[in-house]
């Protein structure tokens, strides 16, 4: 999907990539700013402990950091926001710094969505998609399922065209 084109990565999406892409990086945003519970597991995910075995130390830091961090996340959605084509779907055209915040961008999505759709390290995604198919193919986890899968291949896509 993306390629490297000049000093530029470049890939070009169809109406209804974009649309997912937008709904995913629009919720991401969501959840950092109106919707931010630091109870909730993907904040947590997003967030985690600097110092898992040292409760106030890990709080200390999280006191000096949460901040810039949650910015830096909304600014890196807000990268893939603005990048898209409006609604006819079309090219998106990267400088290597926007690249990089899609990249981080598209990795805070997998992970929120991986937190809500239980994936663990060791989860086959294809196996999962597979039986959630067989059980049901017009359910939504298929649908997030197979968001999940895409987002993957684009951030794979999107490095493969940094490292070349």
């Amino acid at each position: 999907m993306f390629r490297r084109q000049d000093d530029r990565y470049v890939a070009t999406f169809a109406v209804d990539e974009a649309r997912v892409l937008r709904k995913v990086a629009s919720e991401v945003v969501g959840l950092l700013t109106d919707g931010f519970d630091p109870a909730d597991p993907v904040v947590g995910r997003l967030f985690p402990d600097a110092y898992p075995d040292d409760p106030a130390g890990a709080a200390e830091f999280r006191r000096y950091t949460e901040g810039d961090l949650k910015t830096a996340k909304i600014d890196q959605a807000g990268a893939v926001l603005a990048a898209l084509p409006d609604s006819a779907g079309g090219e998106v055209r990267l400088d290597a710094e926007a690249a990089e915040a899609w990249l981080r961008a598209l990795n805070d999505a997998r992970l929120a969505m991986g937190v809500r759709l239980e994936i663990k390290d060791g989860t086959d995604l294809g196996e999962e998609l597979d039986d959630a198919v067989a059980e049901d193919p017009t359910s939504s986890r298929v649908f997030q399922l197979s968001v999940y899968a895409y987002l993957g291949y684009l951030q794979e896509s999107l490095l493969n065209a940094l490292i070349d």
